[in-house]
């Protein structure tokens, strides 16, 4: 499969996507929208899309004009069946791209919080854990797209994950994370990190155990799994 990514600023890559995807044998390519004169592929040259999260919102259009190409090409994504996987600011442009509304959230959300599945397990759509402890960098939220499905929640974010159809899935959280890449983002985005309930301090982000990021990156599987494997015949 080919699969391509959506990539908003240096500091937040794949992670723990890149080497999952090599592994099971796919073609990465890339449009890095912070490279000035990026652009889009055919729609043809690609059978999967995983736009990744990013610091500006996805109603910064007049900022970031690329945002509007980036949200029609997600759409055609979408309506042609292709597995697209949106995470934080990705999730946001999924359901921008699908009509639903994106807002700043109540309370900002950054570090290490568990998130509770929704749906049944067993049913026709991804099942996360009754709660697992995630990493989290995002301030907005948005209203569930025409048809999706709530896949998870938190104690102050209620659309925290959710699916449309087999093919599309839009996390608010990063499950991608890597301990370098959550270093990335400390040192990019530090100013965010001012005291809040639910945010932590940069040495409380960074501690946690290796078995936390073990944790999420097998999550982060399992989603692709269910996406790529599952739609592969449809390629």
């Amino acid at each position: 499969m080919r699969s391509h990514i959506f990539q908003h600023v240096p500091f937040e890559g794949p992670g723990s996507i890149e080497p999952w995807l090599r592994a099971a044998g796919h073609n990465i390519t890339r449009t890095p929208f912070f490279i000035g004169g990026s652009t889009l592929p055919a729609i043809s040259d690609i059978d999967s899309l995983i736009v990744m999260g990013g610091p500006m919102s996805a109603n910064d259009e007049q900022l970031f004009p690329w945002l509007a190409q980036e949200k029609a090409f997600i759409r055609r994504a979408i309506d042609d069946g292709k597995p697209v996987l949106g995470i934080c600011l990705g999730a946001q442009l999924i359901a921008s791209a699908m009509g639903a509304r994106v807002y700043p959230n109540p309370t900002r959300e950054i570090g290490w919080f568990p998130i509770h599945g929704c749906t049944v397990p067993g049913a026709n759509n991804f099942s996360f854990p009754s709660s697992v402890n995630v990493f989290h960098w995002h301030g907005e939220t948005f209203d569930l797209p025409s048809g999706a499905i709530h896949l998870a929640s938190s104690d102050v974010c209620r659309l925290q994950a959710f699916q449309l159809g087999t093919s599309v899935i839009g996390l608010q959280f990063h499950l991608e994370t890597t301990p370098a890449s959550a270093r990335d983002i400390v040192t990019h985005c530090s100013a965010e990190l001012t005291p809040d309930d639910h945010v932590q301090d940069a040495a409380t982000l960074l501690s946690a155990s290796p078995e936390c990021y073990r944790t999420i990156n097998h999550l982060m599987g399992e989603i692709l799994a269910y996406l790529l494997a599952s739609n592969s015949c449809k390629t």
